[in-house]
């Protein structure tokens, strides 16, 4: 009541403000009659929710002629769909409310995209056009001038807020639509909205559609893109941790996909590390918790040789400590490995930067070598390295002495047939190795080590003259005329691989 003593209502939220009131206003004042579009066909429903507009029989009921417009929802044109979902959209109608008019729409809008039959609306006509000035996505990425079977309408659903595409998504995973599809408008999506977006509406936006990509067949994930999302994720402060989680789980299950490049990510903040190592950490954890038994050796080996790349690459940092570098290289297992050069090369770089750690840490660091997968040259370079623990260094040795007995072992064939080889000379040459072989062997005997680690000169130099009594027999195998190794006949087949 005010001053002069007339009645006055306010409407609160009326939907629509004075538009929607016109509507209602216009149908009151025509005997309950009106034009109902699907350009109105949302105000006037959620109008007439809001008064109560209910039917008491004697008089035509809004609420029940605007369901039953809903019902040719069908026969609408693409168009129309899009802008009943803004209306739907602009009035704040929850998605987490239950709402007729809303989950006839976005039915309708999806059943459309799930249809095998149904193409792309834009590919001879210019329909949409007016609805394209009304609705600014804020977006650059034109995907219409470059559309295809799959991907026409991705710029259409770019104005949706993220509650609504938050369901939108999960309505086509519940109706099989192309998973690898949802990936792409989701990573299309996520970079058109963040031109704007506040910091606050960035989080909301990322944490809605990594959870979205969690849903998703992990093979239709591109591991680039990924790591991408990351990035961005990393670079948003207020991000929660179950988000991050979710995504290093994501990334993890496609690692044996990623590249050198894609690892060396920054660190942290006030972290002095050239690159981000806790981060690989988390993903090699990640990728043997996904790992599918069935295809889970190749890609475990991919892996393998990603991580030594990238051991590599970080064991020259001067801040990198050994219980960090020790967690890298001990992070898979033995089987992970065909050869262990790569492993060998990364503990090398690392221990000729940081000479000053103790004997205990180099133990557990060198304790990752499978020294049987070690090439000669490697058990060569690790029996004279000085870096290295003695006992590390006499194990080098004794298994290369063991890759060059079985070398002698067949020779001794190849002398058999071609004679340029006297069989005494190499049998005495074994001997004399078995005598080292049966020494070095003494290792793990209690007392032995301070011995050994005497003898160990010695040692390396009698690995240098094994080294040229293999290249002898390496020189006289080449001077072996071909006409006598091929007499052999059959028996050539079992001639080693090294000499064939």
């Amino acid at each position: 009541m005010d001053n002069s003593g007339k009645l006055k209502v306010v409407f609160h939220d009326f939907p629509g403000g004075a538009v929607g009131f016109e509507l209602i206003a216009r149908f009151c004042y025509n005997n309950g009659r009106t034009q109902i579009t699907p350009a109105s066909v949302v105000l006037l429903n959620c109008a007439a929710q809001f008064m109560e507009m209910e039917s008491d029989g004697h008089r035509p009921s809004l609420l029940n002629q605007t369901k039953k417009s809903l019902d040719g929802i069908s026969f609408w044109s693409w168009s129309e769909l899009l802008v009943a979902l803004k209306e739907c959209q602009d009035l704040l109608l929850s998605p987490s409310k239950p709402s007729l008019i809303l989950d006839k729409v976005l039915d309708c809008v999806v059943g459309r995209l799930v249809s095998p039959i149904v193409a792309s609306p834009y590919t001879s006509s210019s329909e949409n056009s007016s609805f394209q000035c009304s609705c600014d996505t804020t977006s650059s990425y034109s995907t219409r001038n470059n559309s295809s079977q799959v991907s026409w309408w991705f710029e259409d659903l770019l104005f949706l807020n993220i509650d609504l595409i938050d369901k939108v998504i999960k309505l086509m995973i519940c109706q099989h639509f192309d998973h690898a599809t949802i990936t792409k408008f989701l990573f299309c999506y996520q970079r058109s909205r963040f031109v704007t977006a506040t910091p606050t509406e960035k989080c909301r936006i990322m944490e809605v559609i990594i959870n979205l990509l969690s849903l998703l067949d992990r093979n239709s994930l591109s591991c680039k893109h990924l790591f991408d999302m990351f990035r961005v994720a990393s670079s948003l402060e207020n991000i929660s941790r179950h988000c991050k989680s979710v995504l290093d789980t994501l990334i993890g299950s496609q690692l044996d996909q990623a590249t050198i490049d894609f690892l060396l990510v920054p660190p942290p903040r006030k972290k002095h590390y050239m690159y981000d190592m806790n981060l690989v950490l988390r993903l090699v954890n990640a990728f043997q918790n996904e790992l599918n038994c069935c295809s889970s050796l190749v890609r475990l080996r991919k892996v393998a040789s990603l991580l030594d790349s990238y051991l590599v690459e970080v064991s020259a940092d001067s801040y990198l400590t050994p219980s960090k570098f020790a967690a890298l290289v001990l992070l898979l297992p033995d089987s992970a490995r065909e050869s262990h050069d790569s492993l060998f090369q990364a503990i090398d770089i690392y221990l000729q930067v940081h000479g000053e750690i103790c004997e205990a840490e180099k133990m557990r660091i060198c304790s990752a070598l499978n020294y049987a997968k070690l090439s000669t040259d490697a058990l060569r370079h690790l029996a004279r390295n000085s870096k290295f623990p003695s006992r590390i260094a006499i194990q080098g040795f004794i298994n290369q002495q063991s890759k060059l007995e079985n070398l002698f072992e067949g020779q001794k064939h190849i002398d058999t047939f071609s004679g340029s080889i006297s069989i005494e000379e190499s049998i005495k040459e074994n001997e004399n190795s078995d005598q080292v072989l049966v020494y070095a062997k003494r290792v793990n005997v209690p007392g032995k080590a301070e011995l050994l680690e005497v003898q160990l000169p010695g040692m390396q130099f009698r690995v240098t003259e094994l080294d040229k009594f293999s290249g002898t027999i390496h020189t006289q195998i080449g001077n072996i005329p071909r006409t006598r190794l091929s007499s052999l006949g059959n028996n050539a087949r079992f001639l080693p691989k090294l000499c064939s």
